[in-house]
């Protein structure tokens, strides 16, 4: 009898959505079933136990020989993402194509005319070329490391100033390893948009830069969740209304995994306000303080009475990095989490930003090494206030 079995194959797969968004969306079980090796990955691929999986980096192109039949665009683009075990036989597709072209649809991203930079050389490049291709892109660039092959090195794509949509097909700036970006949107002038094919985290430090420049620009997930319902339909046979199915199933994901992370003066409520909004939203809660306390063993006065500011910060800093790259969580920060830029690239990455607010006359002092009250604390807030506004999505207001 033929094992009944969905799932996804690749190297990684720590990062993956793709279990929480096939259950809701098909209604079967879904695995992930991890293959460091190639030599694993063709193993699993002779023995053709399963039903229909999904196929990730790096094996979009070692499984295209173990399908009997391949679909002519997955055929032309030389990757296969989705495979469906039907009467014996390996039927090979590729949905990133169609999840891609409603990534950029969905951002009003339009490659008529257009030079374009795709990151990466592997099957999602593939993938990608061929959208950027159909949609009339003028001149399409490739860049990777070595430079073979005929594409750029990142250090020479870096002087193609006429660079209008960027694209990375790369696993740079994904969970874990989150933080680190091929290159500067800044060096770019000409850029228009820029979209990052790394749906973990939902924002990617490529995705980051560029918003913050005011370039368009959209993390992966909403491909996705695309490429997985075009897939389900494959592996179901029924076909879905897509154009609700995919908005739908975005917002319903997100809103279980998206952290909400708080920032605002010392003693405005961050913590109590926190505690209370994790347990309306079902996320997990912390403070950020007690996480610093709880590593360190000493508690935050006397972190800046016995090492200073400057150690707390890295202390901070080091916390915040390792927490905010999880999902599912309701963040209360310290009030000086803002002043340094990568701490808030770390806030957002995977949620939105709340600036609690409280008169100054209301917030609490006791035992804050830099609020003591008076016109240090008054001082202090008119220091902050211009980096919690712009670091914030939305404002809290706790003045009762």
């Amino acid at each position: 009898m033929e094992q009944t079995l969905y799932g996804l194959i690749g190297a990684k797969l720590g990062h993956s959505y793709s279990k929480l968004l096939h259950e809701q969306l098909g209604g079967y079980r879904y695995e992930l079933i991890p293959l460091p090796t190639e030599a694993e990955a063709r193993a699993f691929m002779e023995k053709r136990a399963f039903t229909a999986v999904n196929v990730t980096i790096p094996y979009k192109q070692l499984v295209i020989p173990y399908c009997d039949e391949i679909e002519p665009k997955a055929r032309a683009i030389g990757a296969v993402n989705t495979i469906v075990h039907r009467g014996g036989k390996l039927y090979g597709y590729n949905t990133d194509y169609a999840g891609f072209a409603y990534l950029a649809r969905a951002h009003g991203v339009d490659f008529a005319g257009k030079t374009v930079l795709i990151l990466g050389t592997g099957g999602t490049h593939s993938t990608v070329e061929a959208v950027c291709r159909d949609g009339g892109a003028a001149e399409i660039l490739c860049a990777s490391r070595t430079g073979r092959g005929g594409a750029l090195t990142y250090a020479e794509a870096a002087h193609r100033r006429d660079v209008q949509v960027i694209v990375n097909t790369t696993p740079c700036g994904m969970y874990p390893h989150v933080g680190q970006c091929m290159l500067d949107p800044t060096a770019f002038p000409a850029l228009e948009a820029v979209l990052d094919v790394v749906y973990n985290p939902f924002r990617t430090e490529l995705v980051l830069r560029a918003a913050e420049r005011g370039v368009n620009a959209a993390g992966g997930f909403e491909m996705l969740v695309a490429q997985a319902v075009y897939a389900a339909q494959y592996f179901t046979g029924q076909f879905f209304a897509s154009d609700s199915v995919i908005p739908a199933a975005c917002r319903r994901l997100q809103r279980q995994l998206a952290n909400v992370s708080l920032i605002g003066m010392p003693g405005c409520g961050k913590s109590t306000v926190g505690a209370a909004l994790a347990q309306t939203l079902n996320k997990t809660f912390v403070d950020l303080d007690e996480e610093i306390e709880r590593r360190t063993g000493q508690n935050i006065p006397d972190i800046f009475a016995r090492e200073g500011e400057e150690a707390f910060r890295r202390y901070e800093a080091a916390a915040l990095a390792d927490i905010a790259k999880q999902t599912g969580q309701v963040i209360a920060c310290g009030g000086g989490i803002v002043k340094t830029q990568a701490n808030v690239h770390a806030l957002r990455q995977n949620g939105c930003v709340l600036w609690v607010q409280r008169p100054l006359g209301k917030l609490a002092t006791g035992g804050r090494p830099l609020s003591r009250g008076g016109a240090a604390l008054k001082q202090l807030q008119e220091e902050r206030t211009p980096l919690y506004r712009a670091a914030a999505d939305a404002v809290l207001d706790n003045a009762g």
